[in-house]
C-alpha cells in the first residue's frame, strides 16, 4: 500500500505518536506484564551520564524538589455529589510553546502534556502551579527489516550497526543543550533511577560507562559492517550501495514538546559525518505513525523514527519492558517489533522475564543482568533521554498526578481533577494531540493524550499491570480495590512474592492444581471455551491463583453510559475477545494478533467463574509479580489487549460483524491488507458502517458467539443493549461508552477537540480517591571531604528530608551508596549507617579507598523510600590523592 494511501485513511484523525503503545493482548491484563509505556506517544524511561561524573544540575535532584501542586494539600469536604467533581471538561490541541501563555490568559486551566524540563524556569516565573514527574523518554526507533527493493541497503537490518549507533551519541550533549541539563541520560528500557534501575545499579553503571560516547569507536564499527554488507565508501566520503547513495530516511518530530526536533538533527549530523545521506523527513505524530506503525518494516517507507515513550503509570517491575520494546513477541504486535530477529539468548531471556520464568530474586537479578547487556547489543531502539517533565496548571486548580507518567498518565487523575473549594464548573484543558489514531480497544489508539480520556469514562482504569477493577496508587505503583469486595492471592511456596497491603488475602501452598472446568484457551468453530480437562488431560498446575469476588449489587448500580446495566455477558466477551481475532477459524481473524496471544498462552491457565450471584472469578497464571496486589487478576469489560477504554459486548458484536464482512479492521496490519478503515468507534468513515451492523443486529437481537454468550446474554438483554445503543449514536454521534465517571459528549476529530460530562449516575462519590493529593518525595543532602587519601578511612554525611523536615526512619527502606573512580568504574556498593531521623553516614574505610586510583571519584548516595516508588539521588565529587 502507498504512503498516500496510509495517510488518506488517518486524515480525520489527529496526528499519530504512539503512546508506549503497550497492546497487552487480553490476558496480558491477566499475567500481569507490567507496563507499559505508552503514551505520549510511544514513551518510557533513563540513567545519568555514561560515565558518571557530577553535573551542575543533577536531574536526580529536581525529582526530589517537593512539588508545587498546592501550598497545602487541598482537601475537600466530604461530598454526595457522585461522579467526577467537574460538570464538564473541554479539552483540545494547544502548541506546548504556547500552553503558558494561554494558561496565564485564561483560555486554558491545565496543560496536562507534560513539558521539558527546560520550560521550567518560565513555568516559575509565570507563577503557575506544575506536577513534575518523570516524563517518558526519547529513543531512535529503527527499522529492522531487510527491504523488499534488493536494490537498497537497510543498514539497521544489522544488529551490530544499531549496536554502534549507543557509541556515535552524546546524551550528555543533548540533555545539556535540549534539556538545560534537567534530564537524565538514558540507555534502557528500564526506567532511569527508579527502583529497578537502583536494584541493578553495578550493571547499569558499568554498561553505561561501556556504552560512554565515543564516536571514532562507532565508526570503526559501522564501517566494517556496511563493507561486509556490500557498501563501499566513495571518495566523497559518502557510503554507496549498487552505485546509489545509502540514504536514511529519518522521520523526526517536530511536535510535542519540541525537543524531537532538535535531537532528530544532531542524530542525523552525526550519521552524516561518518558517510551517510539522510533525508530528514520532519512530520507530525499524525503523519508519521502511519508510516513507522502503519507500513509493512520490509516495505522501506523509513529507516529511522525519533520515538517517545511513557509508561502507563508507576511501574515496581518493569522486567516485562525487555520484550515489550524490543522482541517481535512484543505485545505492541506490530512493526517494526514484529519485524526484529533478536538474538535467540536475548529472544528467550525477554520472554522468560515477561513470563515470570524464574524462582528466586536471584535467578531474576541474573537475568536482567544479562537481558539489559543483550538489549544494548540488539538496540532495536536506542534511547536516548528519560525526562523529567513539567505540566502547569493555575492556582484554582487542583491536580493529582503519577510520579512515573505524569498527569495524562495517572490512573486515579480524572477522578481527582477539580477546582479547589468548589464543586462542578467547565474546566478546560490543553494537550499536544488528540485523537492520533483511531480509537477501538483491541488494538486503537494508546496515545497518552488519547488515553487520557479515555480513562476518564472507565471504571477502575486498572493498576499498571493492566487489570481492571483496581485503581494504580500514582506514588507507589500498588493497587487498591476500585470495583471489587474481596480478593484472595495463592501462590506457590518459594516464589518471591511479598505483600503490602491489607485489603486482600495471602496464602502460600505447596501446589495450585488448575481445576478441570476452567476455560484456558478458545475454540474459534465451535465458539466456546476450552476447559483445562480438554487442553491438560493428564492435569496442570499454576504459580499463582487469584479469586475475585464482586460487590453484590454490580449489576444493579454500574451502568453503561447509555443507561444498559453491566452484565455478565460484558466480562465473557471480553475475555473471548481475547482469545478469538487470533485464531484462524475466526471470522475476525488477524494474523498480527497471533504472537501476542501465544506469549500469552505460554503463562495463562485459565478463568473460571465460579459464581454469577456475587460474581466471583478465579484466575490461574505462571506468570507473577513481586508484589502481591499486582497478581489480583479481576476480570472487568475493559479492552482485552491492555489498551484503555471500556467495550460493552455490543460493540464488539457490531464491529466484529463489520470486520466479518471486511468492511473494517481493528488493526493498522489488517487494515492495509484489506484496503479498508481501521476500526473507530468515536469518528471517521467507520460510524456509517458501524451503524448500519447496529441496525442490523438490533432487527435480528443478535448475541454474538451465541454457544457460549447465549448462556449470559438473554434476547430481551440484546433488545434492551441494542436499543440504547442506537439512541446513544443518535444523541451523540460516537459509539465510545464506558462506565467511568465522565462520559465523552461531543467529539470534533478534525478540529481536535472534544467535551466530557459528569456522569451523574456513576456509583462511586466524587471523593472517592481524594488522600491521592500530594507525594512523601525525598530530597537528600551530601556533604564529606573535598579530598581524601588513599588507604585512609573518610566519612560522609547524607541527610534526608521531605519539607524541610528529617524524612522518618519507619519511611525509609534504605539508603544505598555507590563509589566510583575516575573512570566512572564502580568501586564499591554499600548500605548507609542509620544515625538518626534524616541523617545517615556513609564510612568508606582504608581497605576501600586503597582501591581508589589518584585522581577525581565520586560518591553517589539513593535513597529509597516507603510512601513512594521514586528514590532521590544525590552526588559529591572530590579528590583522591596519594
Amino acid at each position: 500500500m502507498s504512503n498516500a494511501s496510509i495517510k488518506i485513511r488517518y486524515q480525520y484523525q489527529g496526528e499519530k505518536k504512539m503512546k508506549f503503545k503497550q497492546l497487552y493482548p487480553i490476558l496480558s491484563l491477566l499475567v500481569a506484564l507490567s507496563l507499559a509505556l505508552a503514551a505520549c506517544a510511544p514513551q518510557q524511561a533513563a540513567p545519568t551520564d555514561e560515565a558518571p561524573s557530577a553535573e551542575t544540575q543533577e536531574p536526580s535532584s529536581a525529582m526530589t524538589e517537593e512539588p508545587a501542586m498546592t501550598e497545602e494539600p487541598a482537601a475537600m469536604p466530604k461530598t454526595d455529589r457522585h461522579g467526577g467533581w467537574l460538570d464538564e471538561i473541554d479539552v483540545s490541541v494547544v502548541a506546548g510553546d504556547s500552553a503558558i501563555s494561554q494558561l496565564q490568559a485564561g483560555a486554558i486551566d491545565l496543560y496536562s502534556y507534560g513539558l521539558a524540563s527546560d520550560v521550567y524556569p518560565a513555568i516559575k516565573e509565570a507563577g503557575l502551579q506544575y506536577s513534575q514527574s518523570y516524563g517518558g523518554s526519547y529513543s531512535i526507533m529503527f527499522n529492522p527489516a531487510v527491504f523488499e527493493d534488493a536494490s537498497r541497503l537497510n543498514p539497521f537490518s544489522n544488529r551490530k550497526i544499531r549496536e554502534a549507533m549507543n557509541w556515535l551519541v552524546d546524551r550528555d550533549y543533548l540533555n545539556q543543550e535540549i534539556y538545560a541539563g534537567g534530564s537524565l541520560a538514558k540507555f534502557f528500557a528500564i526506567t532511569t533511577q527508579l527502583v529497578e534501575y537502583t536494584d541493578l545499579i553495578d550493571t547499569v553503571r558499568a554498561l553505561e560507562s561501556k556504552y560512554a560516547y565515543n564516536p571514532e569507536k562507532a565508526k570503526e564499527a559501522i564501517s566494517a559492517e556496511m563493507t561486509a554488507m556490500g557498501a563501499e565508501l566513495g571518495a566523497d566520503g559518502k557510503w554507496q550501495y549498487n552505485g546509489a547513495p545509502v540514504t536514511l530516511i529519518f522521520l523526526i518530530r517536530p511536535d510535542g514538546d519540541g525537543t524531537r526536533k532538535p535531537m532528530g538533527d544532531y542524530i542525523a549530523n552525526q550519521l552524516e559525518s561518518i558517510g551517510f545521506t539522510v533525508d530528514r523527513q520532519y512530520k507530525t505524530s499524525s503523519e508519521a505513525a502511519p508510516i513507522w506503525r502503519g507500513s509493512k518494516a520490509s516495505e522501506g517507507l523509513w529507516n529511522m523514527y525519533t520515538g517517545g515513550w511513557l509508561p502507563s503509570g508507576l511501574t515496581r517491575d518493569e522486567r516485562s519492558q525487555i520484550q515489550q520494546m524490543y522482541l517481535n513477541t512484543s505485545v505492541q504486535a506490530v512493526d517494526p517489533f514484529i519485524s526484529n530477529v533478536s538474538d535467540p539468548e536475548f529472544q528467550k531471556l525477554g520472554d522468560d522475564l515477561a513470563q515470570g520464568n524464574f524462582s528466586t530474586p536471584e535467578e531474576r537479578r541474573s537475568m536482567m543482568e544479562r537481558a539489559l547487556e543483550l538489549s544494548l547489543q540488539d538496540s532495536l531502539q536506542v534511547f536516548l533521554i528519560e525526562q523529567v517533565q513539567y505540566s502547569p496548571f493555575n492556582d484554582n486548580v487542583a491536580v493529582t498526578y503519577d510520579l512515573a507518567s505524569g498527569v495524562e498518565g495517572a490512573y486515579v487523575g480524572p477522578y481527582n481533577l477539580r477546582f479547589k473549594d468548589q464543586e462542578g464548573g467547565v474546566l478546560k484543558v490543553g494537550t499536544t494531540d488528540l485523537f492520533t489514531e483511531p480509537w477501538n480497544t483491541v488494538s486503537g489508539s494508546n496515545w497518552v493524550w488519547d488515553s487520557n480520556i479515555m480513562r476518564s469514562t472507565t471504571m477502575g482504569t486498572g493498576n499498571i499491570t493492566g487489570t481492571a477493577g483496581l485503581m494504580g496508587d500514582p506514588y507507589t505503583g500498588l493497587a487498591w480495590p476500585q470495583r471489587i469486595e474481596s480478593a484472595e492471592l495463592t501462590y506457590r511456596k518459594g516464589l518471591p512474592i511479598k505483600q503490602n497491603l491489607d485489603w486482600l488475602t495471602v496464602e502460600a501452598v505447596d501446589q495450585i492444581d488448575v481445576p478441570e472446568d476452567a476455560w484456558v484457551d478458545w475454540d474459534a468453530t465451535e465458539q466456546r471455551f476450552i476447559t483445562a480437562a480438554e487442553k491438560f488431560p493428564e492435569g496442570t498446575t499454576a504459580n499463582i491463583k487469584s479469586v475475585v469476588t464482586y460487590p453484590a449489587d454490580l449489576f444493579e448500580t454500574v451502568r453503561w453510559h447509555d443507561g444498559s446495566p453491566v452484565s455478565v455477558g460484558d466480562f465473557v466477551m471480553s475475555m473471548i475477545m481475547g482469545f478469538d481475532p487470533a485464531k484462524p477459524e475466526s471470522a475476525t481473524y488477524d494474523e498480527s494478533l497471533v504472537p501476542g496471544l501465544e506469549a500469552v498462552l505460554a503463562s495463562f491457565k485459565g478463568y473460571r467463574i465460579v459464581s454469577t450471584d456475587p460474581l466471583t472469578i478465579e484466575a490461574y497464571n505462571d506468570a507473577y509479580n513481586a508484589d502481591a496486589e499486582l497478581n489480583i487478576l479481576p476480570l472487568w469489560p475493559l479492552s482485552p489487549f491492555g489498551l484503555s477504554g471500556e467495550n460493552s459486548w455490543q460493540i464488539f458484536a457490531i464491529s466484529n460483524l463489520a470486520e466479518a464482512n471486511q468492511e473494517l479492521a481493528y488493526t493498522s496490519n489488517k487494515a492495509d491488507t484489506l484496503e479498508v478503515e481501521q476500526t473507530s468507534w468515536v469518528g471517521g468513515p467507520s460510524l456509517e458502517i458501524l451503524s448500519k451492523y447496529l441496525d442490523q443486529a438490533a432487527g435480528e437481537s443478535y448475541i454474538p458467539y451465541e454457544p457460549t454468550l447465549g448462556q449470559y446474554i438473554s434476547k430481551e438483554e440484546a433488545d434492551l443493549r441494542y436499543s440504547n445503543f442506537k439512541k446513544w449514536f443518535d444523541e451523540h454521534g460516537h459509539f465510545w461508552v464506558g462506565t467511568g465517571p465522565y462520559y465523552l459528549d461531543r467529539v470534533f476529530t478534525t478540529e481536535k477537540s472534544l467535551v466530557l460530562k459528569q456522569n451523574a449516575d456513576f456509583v462511586d462519590l466524587a471523593d472517592r480517591w481524594a488522600a491521592f493529593s500530594e507525594p512523601k518525595l525525598a530530597s537528600v543532602l551530601l556533604d564529606g571531604p573535598g579530598q581524601l587519601k588513599v588507604g585512609e578511612e573518610a566519612v560522609f554525611d547524607a541527610s534526608v528530608f521531605f519539607k524541610d523536615e528529617p524524612y522518618s526512619q519507619s519511611d525509609i527502606q534504605g539508603v544505598k551508596y555507590i563509589l566510583y573512580d575516575a573512570t566512572g568504574a564502580v568501586v564499591q556498593i554499600g548500605d548507609a549507617s542509620f544515625m538518626s531521623e534524616g541523617q545517615y553516614q556513609v564510612t568508606l574505610g582504608a581497605d576501600v579507598t586503597s582501591k581508589l586510583p589518584t585522581g577525581s571519584a565520586r560518591l553517589e548516595v539513593a535513597v529509597v523510600p516507603l510512601p513512594v516508588a521514586v528514590p532521590a539521588f544525590t552526588s559529591l565529587d572530590f579528590v583522591a590523592v596519594p
